[in-house]
């Protein structure tokens, strides 16, 4: 019995040796080296000076962006439709009732009476102004106290214009259903309408006229994207392009339940990018693509692999130097496989150990 834990107490002395010296080999020890065989040489990299971005890749879909529903207003029958494809500006026919051809006016407000007299005031007449003088047309409007413009016999002679260059009747007052209210110019994405349908109905779609790329990001997170930001597109082919934010919805989706489960897809907001050069796209008209968006940046800091980061014992992280001796550094961004450093003693070109 004696013997035994003799025994024993020899196996656990030699473990415990064996582990004392794993512990000592920090890295590139000599592993299994023969006695009097030289050391291996350390893998070894230099403190770069760099600038580094926190950036976010996100899926999107390249394409027209959303669509927009076009509803027609008033009475008639549809006698023409554009087509899939057409765009459309301002002051153009989008379709045709009665074969009177119905125009595009941008702007936020629609049509909702007839403008036909002097002294008429409201955010319509303003509409019909500003677009009749973007065509070239003198309104004589001038600003109301509120903000607001006033119907003169100046802009009801322009109407009047107006109506005789789209081969109109130039009765000189215009109403609801005689044009569109779009936000800018258009391209037909959708076609639901038929020839010979009464025009107060659902008859189109419409999408921006230039390629835009959609985003869904989570609704928690889209305060943290702004208009005008730079974000850089991946292609499907990998080709990098420059872009930019133009613009981040306010409507958010998703957040249901599903199956009644009480889980469902996390909301979430859509952002519209553009590309900086339409050329840049001009051969897709949909797909889907990265889009890398760049939330913070640190220019000229010191950086160094993550890999030649060296745990602590006690906390933190140091960088081990080619003669063993530990520097210990504080750590900021994380980036591109590189982590930002600084502390006493760490300065550019520093030669340090790495893992790689």
């Amino acid at each position: 019995m004696a013997r035994s834990k003799a025994a024993i107490v020899a196996v656990v002395v030699v473990a415990l040796g064996v582990a004392a010296g794993a512990v000592l080999v920090l890295r590139g020890g000599a592993k299994g080296a023969e006695a009097g065989a030289p050391p291996p040489a350390l893998a070894t990299i230099k403190v770069t000076r760099t600038d580094l971005s926190d950036t976010q890749t996100l899926r999107g879909t390249l394409g027209f962006g959303p669509e927009r529903v076009v509803k027609g207003a008033g009475t008639g029958i549809v006698t023409r439709l554009p087509r899939v494809g057409d765009t459309v500006g301002r002051g153009k026919p989008l379709y045709w009732v009665d074969d009177r051809p119905v125009p595009v006016l941008f702007g936020g407000t629609p049509l909702f009476r007839t403008i036909d007299k002097a002294g008429l005031t409201g955010s319509d007449v303003r509409v019909v102004a500003d677009n009749l003088a973007a065509l070239g047309y003198e309104t004589g409007v001038k600003p109301a106290k509120d903000g607001k413009v006033v119907v003169g016999t100046k802009l009801l002679s322009a109407i009047k214009k107006w109506q005789e260059s789209l081969g109109l009747e130039p009765t000189g007052k215009i109403g609801v259903g005689q044009a569109v209210v779009l936000p800018g110019p258009v391209r037909v994405s959708t076609v639901q309408a038929l020839p010979g349908d009464e025009v107060a109905a659902e008859l189109l779609a419409v999408t921006e006229r230039t390629k835009l790329v959609t985003v869904p990001v989570g609704a928690g997170e889209a305060n943290t994207v702004k208009v005008g930001a730079a974000v850089r597109v991946v292609l499907p082919d990998g080709k990098e392009i420059k872009a930019r934010v133009a613009s981040v919805s306010r409507t958010v989706k998703g957040g249901g339940s599903d199956g009644g489960t009480g889980e469902g897809a996390p909301p979430t907001v859509d952002i519209l990018v553009a590309p900086d050069k339409a050329k840049d796209v001009a051969a897709l008209d949909a797909a889907e693509v990265r889009v890398e968006f760049t939330s913070t940046t640190h220019k000229g800091v010191l950086a160094v692999p993550v890999d030649a980061l060296v745990a602590l014992r006690e906390g933190g992280h140091a960088l081990q130097l080619p003669g063993g001796a530990l520097v210990a550094v504080e750590t900021g961004m994380f980036a591109r496989g590189l982590v930002e450093i600084s502390g006493a003693g760490v300065a550019e070109g520093l030669e340090v150990v790495t893992a790689s």
